[in-house]
């Protein structure tokens, strides 16, 4: 039924719209157009010779008439080769150029060829201006539309590519920007995700102050948005180049999301503005990036959950004592020192027992974020077993660690843990061993030799540091 009534609305058309159609040739129709107007001229002329004041003794016979037929015909014909010449070269052109490209298209090896297509090879010549003109015009539009299409595609398929077996944030993070920015010609650019309800830059590039971001009032707006901002930053961002720092043209912001889930920002900063086919194929990047995103932040806590102490923080003591059989290793391999402190709670039962565990997990967390504070940028506290936690201090030798330990017993003995109306106050007592100073053959006697240390501190009346 559909069919039919499309096919009588084609030839409905046909009859009304003015176009008269005889056969399913175009040019075939004009040759019997042309050829029937010719005759009909021919059949005219001596009549209009006769208007014109020409005696009828020429014009009104039989080898008169037959000439201004033949004559019709002949320049009904010449005007067909004529239209078939100009006209059908310039269509047969078109059909040519796009059976060209059909054939590429089919080719799915080939797709990648019309991001390059040049004009000799794809592109009509557009040198007249009618409505030929304007379909070579339409056609190479069509075309470059095309090719762009193709190119984006290719771009955001490479760019999936290259983020799809990466799980660690900080390396996604810079293939991702390295590659927008390399694509795009921009200049600067940054990730930013939301980590326990702050931000966190996890990797910028040309960015001179990234904390700089950071800190923008507008940040948790953008972030819990679900569109692209643009100019956000401006006048607050610097680009760093290599020889001067410079305000950009336009700063673009994009919330990372997953899932309706917002997980970051992405900011990227240029000296030009974006076409429009630039920013789509961004947006485009970005909804792949906030899968790998999504996947490597997950990624990211199974590992804290697998390493980490669910109450602190700290190392577990499987992940920590890992990471000390490397640490003792790379000490015997480079002969640096290595320090170790083993340190617990004194009384801490009394705690539990008299203000209850919720107090004593208080305690234990204060403890934590107090060791932290003490201990040297990388160094690695774990938490050993209840109240019993362990400091490894690469490159600390016995003076080092002397230091460290009674900072660290000096800092908990003044901490007042505040709950409610109750003032909490607890010290700790310290073993200490450093290596080479004291010769053990491996990480686990090195331990041992710290916690022996320990108990000689419980021994002589807590709350002080005892070197092995």
């Amino acid at each position: 039924m559909l069919s039919h009534q499309k096919h009588h609305l084609i030839h409905g058309f046909s009859r009304n719209g003015g176009h008269m159609r005889l056969t399913k040739k175009v040019f075939l129709d004009l040759a019997i157009y042309m050829s029937s107007f010719g005759l009909l001229i021919g059949i005219v002329f001596p009549f209009f010779m006769l208007v014109m004041g020409i005696p009828s003794a020429y014009v009104m016979t039989v080898p008169f008439f037959l000439s201004c037929i033949v004559a019709g015909v002949i320049v009904g014909t010449i005007n067909i080769m004529l239209a078939k010449t100009v006209v059908g070269k310039r269509i047969g052109l078109l059909s040519k150029k796009m059976q060209f490209i059909v054939g590429k298209l089919n080719d799915a090896k080939s797709l990648s060829d019309l991001e390059d297509c040049d004009s000799q090879e794809c592109l009509l010549p557009v040198d007249s201006a009618d409505e030929l003109g304007e379909s070579a015009q339409a056609y190479n539009t069509l075309l470059q539309a095309l090719s762009n299409s193709i190119a984006s595609e290719s771009a955001v398929r490479s760019f999936n590519n290259l983020l799809s077996s990466q799980l660690e944030l900080e390396i996604l993070a810079k293939n991702a920007v390295d590659r927008i920015l390399r694509y795009l010609d921009a200049d600067a650019g940054a990730v930013i995700i939301e980590r326990g309800g702050e931000f966190e830059v996890i990797y910028s590039f040309g960015i001179k102050d990234p904390s700089g971001i950071v800190a923008n009032e507008n940040l948790w707006k953008l972030f819990e948005s679900s569109i692209m901002q643009r100019n956000v930053f401006e006048g607050k961002l610097a680009i760093d180049c290599t020889l001067l720092s410079f305000q950009p043209d336009e700063v673009l912001t994009l919330p990372i999301v997953y899932k309706d889930v917002p997980l970051g920002l992405l900011v990227i900063a240029t000296r030009r503005i974006l076409s429009n086919r630039s920013l789509q194929t961004l947006e485009m990047f970005n909804q792949c990036f906030s899968l790998a995103l999504n996947n490597a932040i997950t990624y990211d806590q199974l590992q804290k959950l697998a390493a980490n102490d669910p109450l602190t923080g700290l190392y577990n003591r499987r992940f920590g004592m890992t990471r000390l059989t490397e640490e003792f290793s790379r000490s015997v391999r480079t002969h640096l020192p290595l320090g170790l402190l083993i340190f617990d709670i004194d009384h801490f039962k009394r705690v539990n027992d008299t203000y209850g565990h919720t107090v004593g997990d208080k305690v234990l967390v204060n403890l934590a974020k107090i060791t932290a504070m003490a201990a040297r940028k990388g160094d690695l506290t774990i938490r050993y077993g209840g109240e019993e936690f362990i400091v490894i201090l690469p490159g600390a030798d016995k003076k080092d660690c002397a230091y460290i330990a009674e900072r660290l017993r000096h800092m908990v003995e003044e901490s007042i843990i505040q709950m409610g109306d109750i003032q909490i106050r607890v010290t700790i007592s310290i073993g200490v061993a450093s290596y080479p100073e004291y010769n053990v053959e491996n990480e686990h006697a090195l331990i041992k030799s710290a916690d022996k240390a320990l108990y000689v501190a419980k021994d002589q009346g807590r709350n002080m540091v005892v070197f092995a």
